[in-house]
């Protein structure tokens, strides 16, 4: 036990470390699930606008922008279908749990974005409005304690990144439609603000489809399809290699 440390709070700290170590490893070397066609056109993602809540670790644009892009990067650049998608990203805020002393109902770290996704060949936005999604560090959201003394301010947003991917891939399997044969619709149930999950249940992975034979890959348009009136603009990131998802994160 830690010398001066009363033994409720020592209990305290030794639960926390044994959380940290239980959470689930990475999906990333699993086969992808079945998206079709789809293949990773252009990934964008903004965070200038981003709100920081008032008891939380400082984290600059850039750093969120890089967090995010390399965990879409990670997760979508492993699908090889014929169809290029455009996914943007817009951080609308976040929370990442300060270091401390933790206690029960200790700030807990938590990011909101705004996801839209185009289809690039038929220069298409499938979502109607931007659809919100709140992410959580823990994998099923009930986070009871905050992880400021476990974990640095990279890996809370390492964590996070790839939970807003995975949770952005569950969202494209609830919407087979996107990825099926004939023209797209948007549609409306997509819109607006999604409940807040760390993930949604999994799908059987399945090999995503690749290329016919012989074929040529076509390469995503240059600039992103326009936005809807009152979207923000972003611009493209370069891709990021793939690493191991960070404890913690969801699988």
């Amino acid at each position: 036990m830690i010398p001066g440390l009363p033994v409720r709070l020592a209990a305290i700290v030794l639960a926390v470390v044994l959380l940290a170590g239980c959470e689930r490893r990475s999906d990333l070397a699993d086969p992808p699930v079945d998206l079709g066609p789809f293949d990773l056109g252009l990934n964008i993602v903004v965070a200038d606008d981003a709100q920081k809540v008032p008891i939380s670790r400082d984290a600059t644009p850039e750093e969120w922008e890089a967090a995010l892009g390399k965990a879409v990067e990670a997760r979508f650049g492993r699908y090889d279908g014929d169809r290029f998608y455009n996914i943007g990203i817009s951080v609308a805020g976040y929370a990442l749990a300060p270091p401390g002393v933790p206690v029960l109902a200790a700030p807990k770290s938590v990011l909101v974005i705004t996801v839209n996704v185009w289809d690039d060949e038929r220069q298409q936005k499938l979502n109607g409005a931007g659809t919100r999604f709140t992410i959580f560090e823990s994998l099923s959201g009930e986070q009871v304690i905050g992880t400021g003394l476990t974990r640095s301010k990279k890996e809370q947003m390492d964590a996070l990144s790839y939970n807003a991917a995975k949770v952005i891939e569950n969202w494209f399997l609830e919407h087979p439609q996107w990825f099926g044969p004939g023209i797209p619709v948007p549609d409306p149930e997509a819109e607006g603000e999604a409940p807040a999950v760390a993930t949604s249940a999994a799908a059987t992975p399945a090999t995503a489809a690749a290329p016919a034979a012989g074929t040529t890959r076509p390469q995503p348009s240059p600039l992103a399809p326009a936005p809807a009136a009152g979207a923000i603009l972003i611009s493209p990131l370069a891709p990021a290699t793939a690493d191991p998802a960070p404890a913690g994160a969801v699988n």
